[in-house]
């Protein structure tokens, strides 16, 4: 039988340094690369190769990323790794790229996606600096008014809410199964559009992608029979459509859109808690089961960070364990754990590279939400100084958009800037018009004239 040969390297000479790095590597992750090795010439067989275009810091700026770290950039490494993306055609980079977007970086990234022609890169920076407008705006003056027109002609995102419903008769009109949204210029929630008649909100899965929402799961009746459907709001067209529900009937689980895929995560099913985890191609509209849970687990708190996957597990007695999914490798990683007493996630968001838990405070008490913060370049966790309210469950369903964080309920919705080390409060606007635990999301709605949710 015969064996693999040692790894082939090549030396890569860029400016006055040289990079010894594997031949596959390269192939893999560079489409420029792939075509050089594979042209037949002269240079597919030398044993150094150099790069006139490009600088030393971006390529290896390259091979960290290449290599699974996730760097923090200052501004010219950040305009020489646009620039190595596109040079040599490197989507890992220009992905995590778009991963990196913060209000610090948005408008360089912008430009330089720009001059090197990373389309994705380009749109996404534009989507981020739209919703934040208000916040850049006098640092937007160093843009060419060409790419400040683009950006204007973006829709921005506006805060969406849904409430819990079941499935209902049709001859029961129930002006209360309807999706909902934040008119922020006139501080009124209206009504964006009717669920289906045998969609259910209560205890179902729901997530956004491609400006769509998705809902899987939910449950009917007293004994939380199993809505088997699945369904899917486009913004763009207003309109509804069904797809499969997942092999494993399940309720009350977590659903993450990541990157094509719905993530189906644990639930319940005929009250018994699930580990199984699967996840549904919108390409090919098929569900497989992907590795399970490290243990089973209904409504875990999720987020996504630099993106990644990362869920909140309990274990008892009083720890909180947050698990990294390494997509590539189909593996859930433990990274961190927190322990409080009498006390665990209950809701996660991410903002940056930071990873936020909102957690139910001393003991037991809901009204007073502490949260705590992990950091995933430092390793580290700190706390938020002080306690914020959390009357009627409104931190636990927290959405952020550019900087700030949306939270809701009946009573109001309150608004918060993330600052160095807290959150800050921000704004007031006008509670959810109806009780009952809720779902919230970000969608860019075409401007339609939608009445006021009652």
């Amino acid at each position: 039988m015969s064996r693999a040969g040692p790894p082939q390297h090549v030396r890569i000479r860029v400016e006055e340094q040289s990079f010894c790095v594997e031949k596959a590597l390269l192939v893999e992750s560079s489409e420029y690369f792939r075509a050089l090795f594979r042209s037949g010439m002269r240079e597919s067989t030398q044993e150094e190769i150099g790069l006139g275009e490009l600088s030393a810091a971006g390529f290896f700026t390259m091979l960290r990323v290449l290599a699974g770290e996730r760097p923090v950039l200052g501004s010219e490494e950040t305009f020489q790794a646009v620039k190595c993306a596109a040079f040599l055609q490197v989507k890992p980079l220009a992905k995590f790229l778009i991963n990196s977007i913060n209000s610090d970086n948005c408008i360089l990234l912008f430009q330089a996606a720009a001059i090197f022609g990373l389309l994705d890169l380009f749109r996404c920076a534009a989507l981020y600096i739209r919703d934040s407008y208000a916040e850049l705006e006098e640092y937007l003056d160093c843009l060419p008014a060409d790419l400040l027109a683009y950006v204007e002609s973006l829709l921005p995102s506006t805060f969406v809410a849904v409430g819990a419903h079941t499935p209902t008769f049709e001859f029961l009109e129930d002006l209360s199964r309807t999706l909902c949204y934040l008119d922020e210029e006139t501080n009124t929630w209206r009504t964006l559009s009717c669920l289906p008649l045998s969609a259910s909100t209560f205890l179902a899965g729901m997530a956004t992608m491609d400006n769509k929402i998705y809902i899987v799961g939910g449950v009917y009746g007293a004994s939380k029979q199993v809505v088997e459907s699945s369904f899917c709001y486009d913004a763009d067209t207003n309109t509804w459509s069904e797809f499969p529900g997942p092999h494993q009937l399940r309720y009350d689980a977590r659903l993450v859109a990541h990157e094509g895929f719905l993530y189906a995560i644990g639930g319940e099913y005929e009250k018994i808690s699930l580990k199984s985890v699967e996840r549904y191609d919108l390409a090919s509209s098929t569900w497989t089961f992907v590795s399970d849970l490290p243990q089973p687990s209904s409504a875990a708190p999720c987020a996504q960070a630099m993106g990644q996957i990362f869920v909140c597990l309990w274990k008892p007695l009083d720890t909180t364990i947050i698990y990294e999914y390494q997509t590539q490798q189909d593996a859930w990683l433990p990274i961190t754990e927190l322990k409080r007493q009498q006390s665990y996630g209950h809701c996660m968001v991410a903002h940056r590279d930071n990873l936020y838990v909102m957690r139910n405070g001393p003991s037991d008490d809901f009204l007073r939400c502490v949260i705590d913060c992990f950091n995933l370049t430092s390793r580290q966790w700190t706390a938020l100084p002080g306690q914020f309210m959390n009357n009627k469950g409104a931190l636990f369903t927290a959405v952020i958009k550019g900087d700030t964080i949306y939270t809701v309920n009946k009573m109001l919705t309150l608004l918060y800037s993330v600052e160095e080390g807290t959150w800050k409060f921000k704004q007031e606007r006008a509670g959810f018009p109806r009780s009952g635990s809720l779902q919230t999301f970000l969608l860019r709605l075409p401007s339609r004239d939608h009445k006021i949710a009652t």
